[in-house]
C-alpha cells in the first residue's frame, strides 16, 4: 500500500487492518461462489467511503461454498500481525448476512469489550464492512439471497499469546479490528483506544476507582507490594492524561495512579505526556522542587549533570535535603492533578522507588489505595 504520513521527520508507509483483510476476503469470496471464478483483486470500501484495492490469495471453492485470503499489510507500523493470512469462508443461506468466527479467532471473556462475553472477537465496523463487501458483490451479480460468512486465521492462536488478548479478556486468536480500515505507522490513537477499551472492561467489572500504572515498574511493583491489587490495573504508557481523562469521561468516581518517580516525577511541572520526546522536565522539576525548599542554590546546580531522577535523589540525599524535595514534589504532583479534573472526580498517586526506599502520596492517593484494596 502506497500512501505515507509524515511524523516528525520520518516519512512512514500506511498499512490496512485485520477488518479490511477480513472484508476483502469476504467480498473476493462472495464472488467465486457466486460465478465459480476466483478474482485475483478486490475493491474492499472503507469506514470513510474510499475505496482500497487488495489482492486475493488461496482461492478455493466448491459449488456449496468458497473461501479467499488477504495478507495483513502493517505498513511501517510494528504490528505482530503484519504478513498473516486472514481468511473469509462464504456459502449461501435464504437471506440476510451471518458473520462468525473460526480457527485463530479469539472469543471475548470479559465484559467491556466491543463484543458481548462468548461472541468472537470481530469487532463492529469490520462486521459492518465485511457485510457491506458481500452484499456489494451479490448486487453487482444480480443475486439473491444471502451469506454466511466464518472469518479464521490459521496463525491465530499462537500470534495471539504475542498479543494482549489474553490480558484484555480475549482467548484463543487474535481480533479483527479497525476503526478506519487503515493502519496509521506507530499510531497514538491505537495506543489510546486500547487504554479506552481496558478501562471499558474495569468498569464492566465493577470498578469505581481506576487504577494506573505507567509500565513495567508500575506492573511488577504491583505484584510485588500490593498483590491484591495486581492485575486490576490499566497500563497507560506515556499517556498520563489521556488515560485520566478517559477515567473521567467513563464515569470513575476515583482514579489512582501508581508508578516510578523516574516517570511521575514530571507530573511536577504539569506534563502528562511522560514520552522523552514531548518533553523531559525531569531534572528542571526537582530543581524547582529544591528552590521552593530552600535547598543551597551550589547542590542545585548539581542536577542538571544528571542522567537519573535516583542519582539526582542521591545528591539530595547526601546533602540532607531530598525528603525536604520530595515533598514538595508530591504537594506539586497533586496540585496538578487536581487542576487536570477539575473536581470530576477523586484523584491521586503514589510514587515509588526501589533505590532510595521511598512511598510518596498525594492528598487523596491513601484513601484512594484504601477503597481498592477493600
Amino acid at each position: 500500500m502506497e500512501q505515507y504520513i509524515y511524523q516528525g521527520t520520518r516519512k512512514l508507509r500506511r498499512g490496512y487492518t485485520t477488518g479490511t483483510c477480513a472484508a476483502a476476503a469476504a467480498g473476493a469470496a462472495a464472488r467465486m461462489l457466486l460465478t465459480g471464478t476466483a478474482v485475483p483483486e478486490i475493491s474492499v470500501r472503507l469506514p470513510n467511503g474510499e475505496s482500497l484495492t487488495l489482492p486475493v490469495t488461496d482461492a478455493r471453492g466448491s459449488e456449496t461454498e468458497a473461501s479467499c485470503a488477504v495478507v495483513k499489510d502493517s505498513g511501517d507500523d510494528p504490528d505482530v500481525t503484519n504478513g498473516v493470512a486472514v481468511y473469509a469462508r462464504v456459502s449461501r443461506i435464504p437471506e440476510g448476512v451471518t458473520i462468525t468466527g473460526g480457527v485463530g479467532i479469539g472469543i471475548v471473556t470479559k465484559a467491556g469489550l466491543d463484543q458481548p462475553v462468548g461472541a468472537y472477537a470481530i469487532n463492529s465496523v469490520p462486521r459492518r464492512m465485511i457485510e457491506a463487501a458481500v452484499r456489494s458483490a451479490a448486487q453487482a451479480l444480480d443475486a439473491d439471497g444471502g451469506f454466511a460468512v466464518e472469518i479464521y486465521v490459521p496463525e491465530g492462536a499462537e500470534l495471539a499469546k504475542k498479543t494482549y488478548n489474553p490480558r484484555m479478556g480475549i482467548e484463543g486468536g487474535i481480533s479483527i479490528i479497525g476503526t478506519s480500515g487503515i493502519v496509521e505507522p506507530m499510531s497514538t490513537a491505537a495506543l489510546i483506544d486500547t487504554i479506552r477499551t481496558e478501562a471499558s472492561m474495569r468498569k464492566a467489572a465493577g470498578e469505581q476507582t481506576l487504577l494506573l500504572t505507567l509500565g513495567n515498574y508500575g506492573e511488577q511493583f504491583l505484584a510485588r507490594n500490593l498483590e491484591s491489587l495486581s492485575g486490576r490495573e490499566v497500563k497507560c504508557s506515556n499517556f498520563l492524561g489521556d488515560a485520566i481523562d478517559i477515567g473521567v469521561a467513563m464515569g470513575f468516581s476515583g482514579i489512582l495512579i501508581v508508578g516510578h518517580i523516574g516517570k511521575l516525577v514530571k507530573l511536577g511541572s504539569g506534563i502528562f505526556n511522560t514520552h522523552s520526546s514531548y518533553a523531559d522536565g525531569r531534572m528542571e522539576t526537582l530543581i524547582a522542587c529544591g528552590a521552593l525548599a530552600g535547598v543551597e542554590t551550589a547542590v542545585l546546580r548539581q542536577i542538571p549533570d544528571c542522567v537519573t531522577v535516583d542519582a539526582a535523589l542521591d545528591i539530595l540525599q547526601t546533602h540532607g535535603c531530598r525528603d525536604a524535595v520530595l515533598s514538595v514534589l508530591t504537594q506539586r504532583i497533586g496540585h496538578y492533578l487536581d487542576a487536570r479534573v477539575k473536581g470530576a472526580v477523586r484523584i491521586g498517586a503514589a510514587v515509588f522507588s526501589y533505590q532510595h526506599d521511598i512511598w510518596l502520596e498525594t492528598r487523596e492517593a491513601s484513601g484512594l489505595l484504601e477503597i481498592l484494596q477493600r
